[in-house]
């Protein structure tokens, strides 16, 4: 389990996030949801330790999250992925590379330093391009990719890590609704399949309905709503959103992902020459 427990993170004046305190059991989906400068994705930094929390603590079963340091803070950060909004992907190495970088933290210092990677690694990466139908793209340049197949690249790469947590900090804000669709499918597909708790910001409502079962309100850096998405009346999400009623219904009513659609996978036998060429 996830624990959060009244945890703050201020710069200089400025509160971003404000005493949140939250357990979420192993397993859940959850969307975070709120204005833009509500906190959302501050709280995931901090759930990941790429920044630290100016006050309270964040456990994750009977490890202090707050109070790692060096390799145990890598460790952490191996065990709870993250994927960002603009993929952080590096751009001119082809896609394969960029999945087998997951597997950094799984690996000694030498091989590393030499970029040398076994076949059984290998394999696993394009099996994780395979599950999310971007395997013929492994020997292209991440850069050549459009914005949904890099971010179904970064996916890949998180499962590489095979982490406890998924977070996704705005992972379809810049995509079209039918690559938004294809990366939910794909974060449901792990979340349901693996038990990987998940947590994602998302910036449209109908998306965290479909997609999460639980939602978590921000305003102001403060929790102002934990429940299941039939719970979000407009009265809630007047609450977190802080619109009239005109634009509260124009925000329900935004471009929503739909039901699932899938690309097809590209055949497993492609795989040798990808080995191959390594």
């Amino acid at each position: 389990m996830l624990k959060l427990e009244n945890v703050s993170r201020r710069f200089a004046t400025f509160t971003a996030v404000n005493g949140v305190t939250l357990s979420i059991p192993a397993g859940q989906m959850v969307g975070v949801i709120g204005r833009s400068g509500a906190g959302k994705s501050t709280l995931l930094r901090m759930l990941n330790r790429l920044i630290d929390p100016s006050g309270g603590r964040i456990g994750f079963g009977e490890t202090d999250v707050t109070a790692l340091r060096g390799a145990k803070l890598r460790r952490w950060q191996r065990d709870c992925a993250m994927i960002f909004q603009q993929f952080n992907l590096v751009p001119r190495i082809d896609v394969l590379t960029n999945v087998l970088l997951g597997r950094l933290n799984h690996r000694n210092t030498v091989l590393n330093l030499l970029g040398i990677f076994s076949d059984e690694e290998r394999v696993k990466a394009l099996a994780a391009l395979d599950r999310l139908g971007i395997a013929q793209t492994a020997l292209q340049m991440a850069g050549t990719l459009s914005g949904g197949q890099q971010q179904r690249v970064a996916i890949a790469r998180a499962l590489m890590q095979e982490p406890k947590v998924i977070l996704a900090d705005e992972p379809i804000a810049s995509l079209d609704p039918l690559n938004a669709e294809i990366v939910m499918d794909a974060l449901r597909d792990i979340n349901e399949k693996e038990g990987i708790t998940v947590i994602t910001n998302l910036h449209t409502l109908d998306t965290a309905r479909a997609y999460c079962e639980r939602i978590v309100g921000l305003a102001a850096g403060e929790v102002v709503f934990d429940g299941a998405p039939e719970a979000l009346t407009s009265d809630v999400v007047r609450r977190i959103y802080g619109a009239d009623d005109k634009a509260l219904s124009e925000h329900i009513t935004s471009t929503s992902i739909s039901r699932p659609r899938a690309e097809a996978a590209q055949a497993p036998q492609r795989f040798r020459p990808v080995l191959e060429a390594g």
